[in-house]
């Protein structure tokens, strides 16, 4: 338990950095951006690569891959009920807060909370290759036949296909898991270097994180959507984990750290990628825009409450 609270010190501990950083403007206005980009684009993948390549594909494509598949469908079911059918929502709407409280972030902050809770970096990745390979192609695809946007043909393949195979983390992943399935070694003039990039991304996320925390105000009563992102929120922090624990320790028999990393992962806030779809389609923006931001901030006080309970 302490080791779990010490890493949660250590998440916070660099976010309260970042949020510090903008407040005195230290960086500059572009500096989330920068570092989004920098953790996005090179160093996540660097850190994904070098720890997958040394992981044990048994534990990435285990039990945790078809928790985190069933858990993420049935709380994707659950709220698009709700928002369709209870809230009324257009469904383009419902879909985006489908999304909001099924679409975990898997990499700006899944990555850190898998190296300083959980303890490695891989306990992310089955998150992070459902998510962009399967859940969120199939949520555009949805949205493709229900609104103005849809593509005929082969472009409407490519608009699914290419951003899961240019993703710089799936690609960095994709190689990873190469490496480690065929026992394939790099030389170290090229692992060292990827090693010290990699090293970047999880400061690099949270320092971008607590930049982009300073002036946020969510929950605005004007907006009209304050209990709908309520739900969305509650659905993501709460609902989500308990199902992955319901079905990983009574159907599948998980208990101890299988257990509680099914559930942390689960319990990641949701993806920014969401407010991008939400951005794109032009529905549900407020939802999107303030869940994003309310699971993040409250994310990691609820995966210690987790963390307490299943200690």
């Amino acid at each position: 338990m302490l080791g779990v609270l010490s890493g949660f010190f250590v998440v916070w501990a660099i976010i309260g950095t970042g949020w510090f950083v903008a407040r005195k403007q230290l960086l500059g206005e572009g500096a989330q951006a920068v570092l989004s980009r920098l953790s996005f684009f090179v160093a996540s993948p660097a850190l994904l690569l070098d720890t997958l390549s040394n992981a044990d594909l048994r534990t990435v494509f285990s039990s945790h891959l078809l928790v985190i598949t069933v858990s993420s469908a049935l709380v994707g079911i659950v709220s698009f009920g709700a928002f369709r059918f209870i809230r009324r929502r257009e469904l383009p709407e419902a879909l985006i807060a489908s999304m909001s409280s099924s679409i975990a972030n898997s990499g700006n902050l899944g990555i850190p909370i898998a190296v300083f809770v959980l303890g490695n970096a891989s306990y992310v990745a089955p998150l992070l290759i459902f998510q962009l390979a399967l859940l969120t192609p199939s949520y555009l695809l949805i949205l493709d036949g229900t609104t103005s946007t849809a593509k005929p043909g082969a472009a409407r393949a490519l608009q699914f296909v290419l951003p899961v195979v240019t993703n710089p983390n799936i690609v960095g992943s994709a190689i990873g898991l190469v490496l480690a399935g065929t026992g394939w070694k790099l030389p170290d003039l090229i692992m060292q270097p990827i090693h010290l990039i990699g090293g970047a991304a999880i400061p690099a996320i949270l320092m971008a994180f607590g930049i982009s925390l300073h002036g946020s105000r969510p929950l605005r009563a004007d907006d009209g959507r304050r209990f709908d992102t309520m739900l969305a929120s509650v659905l993501k922090l709460v609902v989500h984990p308990l199902i992955a624990f319901a079905f990983a320790r009574f159907a599948l028999g998980l208990g101890g750290h299988a257990l509680f990393a099914a559930v942390v992962t689960t319990g990641l806030p949701t993806a920014q990628n969401v407010y991008v779809a939400a951005q794109r389609y032009q529905h549900g923006l407020i939802v999107a825009k303030d869940t994003v931001l309310i699971t993040t901030v409250l994310a990691v006080p609820a995966m210690a409450i987790m963390a307490a309970l299943l200690s």
